[in-house]
């Protein structure tokens, strides 16, 4: 499968700030990616980068092994054929929703031109709203309609910033799944940045997590959980904490909560200083929610500290025997009390450690 979109050993500053250093990756056709990161961490400059609003200083950007930008040239957004949704949907309020999702089609003879709003207001799962006007329509309604303003003129890749940071909570990763299927339905290649990581699971073939200005690993969702490369990507996906640990060979550590079986990075720490994992190295292993197990006949005992009922489970804050603490997700049919002490037991795939 060929690569649509190639980002390569990209940098970028504005005056004397830098704010991309080194950023690579690439996406296959029909690949939907996500740049996650926290704010002020460049994923929306790499965005601004690729549509071409700004040249920049390092590396070079193709799409479909045509050089679109390099240092102090940019081909123009309009010849690149790439589609945007913002993050404030940017619709003409004066303008009806078949209207706006016919703007980028004035090449099109009038009945061609209908017929791919129809097929398009028919895709995002509004065929019914043609002569509607965006304030008729709900947040969510309203970035349908961007999408399909966005995928009318059939682009060759589609980025999105931030499109669902202006919806309700509850609604963000339901709209996300939805627009993944409408992706994926058409065959469109996608990139997508958003500081949620929610949004980025629900909608992501491959993701990277950004932090001052650098990709810290572009990887699967379930490698990201799982397989961190660093502190850094352990802290910002998902929830856990480290406890400190003892290598006991290169299979096995050993914790407070026990021994832990799989395979102990040889380069252990960020940096690279741990050269091998040998008997009595001192690591930080980290420790999901889910690696923790509610059992009432496990012999060790955690007290719980803080809960957290989420309507399927809770979010327990446990504090061990050693006085470390973990954090629990349990069935919300366990509803134990501030204080009660509960058996637990580990359930982990993964060994992830990192030296001290």
């Amino acid at each position: 499968m060929s690569s649509i979109l190639e980002v390569a050993d990209l940098g970028h500053r504005f005056t004397d700030k830098p704010v991309l250093d080194g950023v690579s990756f690439s996406l296959e056709e029909g690949q939907i990616g996500c740049l996650l990161g926290p704010s002020g961490c460049g994923k929306t400059t790499v965005l601004r980068l690729i549509a071409g609003f700004d040249a920049p200083r390092a590396g070079d950007i193709r799409l479909a092994g045509e050089r679109v930008s390099s240092p102090g040239w940019a081909l123009p957004p309009e010849a690149r054929r790439i589609g945007m949704v913002f993050q404030d949907y940017a619709l003409f309020p004066h303008l009806s929703i078949a209207r706006n999702v016919a703007f980028g089609l004035r090449h099109l003879h009038a009945e061609a031109r209908a017929s791919r709003v129809e097929a398009m207001l028919r895709t995002v799962g509004l065929a019914g709203r043609a002569e509607a006007y965006p304030h008729e329509l709900s947040g969510g309604q309203q970035q349908r309609v961007a999408l399909a303003r966005a995928l009318a003129p059939g682009p060759r890749l589609l980025l999105l910033d931030e499109p669902f940071s202006n919806l309700d909570v509850e609604l963000r990763e339901k709209l996300a799944l939805e627009v993944r299927d409408i992706l994926k339905h058409e065959g469109i290649t996608a990139l997508l940045v958003t500081h949620d990581q929610h949004e980025a699971f629900a909608m992501a073939d491959v993701i990277g997590v950004m932090h001052q200005g650098r990709i810290q690993q572009w990887d699967t969702p379930y490698n990201l959980y799982h397989q961190p490369v660093n502190r850094f990507v352990a802290d910002f996906v998902g929830q856990g904490v480290l406890l400190p640990g003892e290598v006991i060979n290169n299979r096995q550590v050993e914790i407070e909560l026990g021994v832990l079986d799989g395979y102990i990075p040889t380069d252990c720490d960020d940096d690279g200083g741990c050269s091998r994992c040998e008997l009595g190295c001192q690591v930080e292993v980290l420790i999901r929610p889910d690696d923790i197990i509610h059992d009432d006949a496990s012999l060790l005992l955690a007290e719980v500290e803080r809960k957290a009922f989420r309507g399927a489970d809770f979010l327990y804050t446990l504090r061990l025997p050693g006085g470390q603490r973990v954090l629990a997700q349990v069935d919300s049919h366990h509803n134990h009390a501030i204080g009660e002490r509960i058996g637990i037991r580990l359930g982990v795939d993964h060994v992830v450690a990192f030296r001290k």
